[in-house]
């Protein structure tokens, strides 16, 4: 077996590499329940919920601001009767303005087990598509400006990859949900750019309080090149195994509160509230963000309620 401590620190290593080339910001849609929406983000997690597991996601974001981002997303994934190989779906609608985009891919993963202590790696890949609409009509219009003499349906392949390691305690995991630069609806600018690539990078470790309470910081921090890293850090309490309550700050951006109800063995009920720390506060009513989650019990084998 391979030693824990190398690959630790050799996949430590080589996230800061990374880190330290690039610089980073947002494009893909933005979530606060990323914690509980992981493939979204890595394909290598596609079935390390040990389960057939559907996760349906509605954000509302910047509430009260006419054209702000609304963003659905659904994910499926399960192991095979080979455990070690996980597959999932991911479909995502993320509309903002005048500009609407859907994602569909099809995730794949082969976990390798390190030792005895159910350390695991996970590698993944994932492939599909991208779809931009833009419809110039709504929101400003300026017609002296040709990019907004035509409305754009444009359609471009999605490939990507990811690494997530982890135990019953812990995870860590990086991954770039795209390699491909395709072309993108800038807000700000109020144009078609081209999207650059993404880099995920999370973490999280279950500490036991005591018998019945356990706390979990996570963090994930995203970026694309060309402005700063976002930072995503959060601590959720889970009592009973049936109640989660948190809070989250994401730097330069908001801080939330999170609450989860683990309604039966196999359904999960997630709510966030985020309000806006910049000046932007002035003008919306802060963003919601809802979760819902859908487990099947495996033949044989009692369904546990997880952290993650």
């Amino acid at each position: 077996m391979i030693h824990k401590s190398s690959l630790i620190k050799g996949l430590i290593v080589l996230v800061f590499i990374l880190i330290s080339t690039i610089s980073f910001a947002q494009q893909d849609p933005q979530y606060t329940h990323y914690m509980f929406n992981t493939l979204s983000v890595n394909p290598a997690y596609a079935g390390q919920r040990e389960t057939l597991s559907v996760v349906g996601l509605h954000r509302s974001q910047w509430v009260g601001i006419n054209g702000a981002p609304q963003t659905q997303s659904l994910s499926i994934h399960s192991p095979l009767r080979n455990e070690r190989i996980g597959l999932g779906l991911n479909i995502v609608n993320d509309a903002l303005g005048p500009a609407s985009e859907s994602f569909v891919d099809a995730n794949f993963s082969y976990t390798i087990p390190l030792n005895a202590d159910d350390l695991k790696l996970s590698f993944g890949a994932k492939g599909g598509f991208h779809m931009l609409d833009t419809d110039w009509s709504k929101g400003r219009f300026r017609d002296t400006d040709p990019a907004f003499e035509n409305d754009l349906n444009l359609i471009s392949p999605m490939v990507g990859a990811g690494l997530y390691m982890h135990t019953r305690k812990w995870y860590l995991g990086l991954a770039v949900p795209n390699f491909i630069e395709t072309k993108h609806y800038d807000d700000y600018e109020e144009s078609v750019a081209t999207e650059r690539m993404h880099f995920y990078l999370i973490g999280g470790y279950v500490f036991n309080i005591s018998e019945t309470t356990e706390v979990k910081p996570a963090f994930l921090l995203k970026g694309v090149s060309g402005a700063p890293i976002i930072a995503d850090v959060s601590a959720n309490f889970w009592f009973q195994k049936k109640v989660t309550l948190g809070l989250a700050w994401r730097w330069d951006d908001s801080v939330s509160a999170l609450a989860g109800f683990q309604i039966t063995p196999g359904m999960f009920v997630g709510y966030s509230y985020d309000m806006t720390t910049t000046g932007l506060s002035n003008y919306n009513n802060g963003s919601h963000e809802l979760t819902l989650r859908f487990e099947v019990k495996r033949l044989g084998r009692i369904l546990s309620p997880r952290f993650f």
